[in-house]
């Protein structure tokens, strides 16, 4: 009977022994896939149980990158995630820009496309508040607004009515280094809007009354304008970054001085910048380049022939750049706007273009648009993905002679250590590591937003060009 028992018990035994091979065997069989995997190649196995986090971590994200390296097909089929060259060669077969230079200066530019049916016109004058001084600080933005306050010709109500019934539009601007003034018509109203502009630049009133109520209204500007963080950055950065030169002072001008303005101001500024050989008139859309020559002959007729050109007055008294820091606390503001720049490039400085391509590297993005982690700046990713700011915007402004490059950003005060340090090792990185795909990227955006401009910015770059090349430039295929 103990035999017997002890029999049992051998045999139970040699069954526990092999059964782990017969179950292996089996599972093989039973699972394998169709196409054996080559033995030269081992499969990946994972790390061991005893492996640190940080290795299974480390695994994980090589894992991930080979799917990146290697994706399926199926989700390539309409894009890809490695950005490459776009053609944009099809831009030079745009419409050509054809100049006239009239006897007194005045230069006549056009871009035709017939088969649209309205245009901008618009008369773009190389002066702005850098060209004032610290008692006339403000003149030119005052003009702005008092030069739709009617003309001998007609009255302010008459202008309006006239604009409103050909349903077109009507505006200006005024900046550091230019004053513009441009309407947006029908085709056959272009005859018109020329005519208008001609009248209020040659023959504004400037009634004492208008002049005394139009005060009051840029003195509540000025109080909405301090009431935006990024216009008061910029204003102080400005005088800051270009300390007890024309660039410093604001477009808006000093308070004291709007209150002083007065009719022979306005009158003396019109004398002595309005003249012909600073003044570009452009249209772009149906528009035909002979008729518009046409038209300006006979409208522009009483402007000042004066040969001084704003190239010259800026080398007389140039802005140079002056490292400094302002700070103004405010402790009952939630957030803190600040702004940091460095000396950039005049616009006829090949480094232009190229500080165009880092602007767009670096990127912008607000806290109010979702997607700020999976943009291709890392600045932007950075910033989204910690948290570490509301809103982040790279900026480069170009000038005559000098410019500003750098990146304003609105933040909580406890975060802006952090924001500081991811701003200032991004635009360092730019020095030492750039990648292809990022330049590419970067590239392919700066030419696209030049693609999808307007008429009425494709004539703003026209006259831009002009004012500082006494040329057409067209800057896509200068980044390509």
């Amino acid at each position: 009977m103990a035999m017997k028992h002890l029999l049992t018990a051998l045999a139970r035994r040699r069954s526990v022994k092999a059964s782990p091979a017969l179950t292996q065997a089996v599972r093989s069989s039973s699972t394998s896939p169709a196409v054996a995997p080559s033995l030269s190649t081992p499969l990946p196995r994972p790390p061991p149980p005893t492996a640190m986090v940080y290795d299974r971590l480390a695994e994980d994200v090589k894992s991930k990158l080979q799917r990146l390296e290697n994706p399926d097909l199926r989700f390539l089929k309409y894009g890809s995630p490695h950005p490459t060259l776009t053609d944009h060669s099809h831009i030079l077969t745009a419409p050509e820009t054809r100049v006239t230079v009239l006897p007194n200066g005045l230069r006549v530019a056009t871009e035709s496309n017939l088969a649209a049916k309205t245009a901008t016109v618009g008369v773009w004058i190389d002066s702005g508040s850098r060209f004032e001084n610290d008692e006339n600080n403000g003149t030119a933005h005052f003009l702005e607004h008092m030069i739709f306050k009617g003309t001998e010709k007609r009255t302010a109500l008459d202008l309006e009515v006239e604009v409103e019934n050909m349903g077109g539009h009507l505006n200006a601007y005024t900046s550091r280094e230019q004053t513009t003034y441009y309407a947006k018509v029908l085709d056959k109203d272009v005859p018109q809007a020329l005519s208008i502009l001609a009248d209020i630049l040659q023959n504004s009133r400037f009634d004492e009354n208008r002049i005394s109520r139009e005060r009051d209204v840029i003195l509540r500007e000025m109080e909405e304008v301090e009431k935006q963080p990024d216009e008061v950055v910029f204003d102080h950065l400005h005088a800051s970054a270009f300390q007890y030169s024309p660039l410093a002072r604001t477009i808006l001008g000093p308070a004291a001085n709007i209150k002083t303005i007065s009719k022979e101001h306005l009158q003396n500024y019109i004398k002595t910048h309005y003249t012909a050989p600073r003044m570009v008139i452009a249209a772009s859309g149906a528009i035909k380049h002979e008729d518009l020559v046409g038209q300006v002959k006979g409208l522009f007729t009483n402007l000042s022939a004066d040969p001084t050109t704003a190239s010259q007055l800026v080398a007389k008294e140039p802005s140079f750049f002056t490292g400094s820091e302002v700070r103004i606390v405010d402790d009952d503001l939630p957030y803190a706007n600040f702004a940091v720049a460095f000396s950039g490039a005049s616009w006829t400085d090949p480094d232009s273009i190229a500080l165009m391509v880092m602007q767009a590297m670096l990127g912008s993005w607000s806290k109010s648009v979702n997607g700020g982690k999976h943009m291709g700046s890392e600045l932007t990713q950075r910033v989204a993905i910690n948290e570490i700011a509301e809103s982040i915007m790279a900026f480069n402004t170009n000038y005559k002679d000098t410019g500003l490059f750098g990146v304003f950003a609105t933040a909580k005060p406890d975060a802006l250590d952090d924001l500081a340090y991811a701003i200032m090792y991004e635009i360092t990185k730019l020095v030492y590591r750039v990648s292809e795909a990022d330049v590419i990227r970067a590239r392919n955006q700066v030419a696209t937003k030049f693609l999808l401009l307007n008429s009425c910015f494709l004539i703003a770059c026209v006259c831009m060009h002009f004012c500082t090349y006494e040329t057409s430039i067209i800057v896509l295929p200068t980044c390509y």
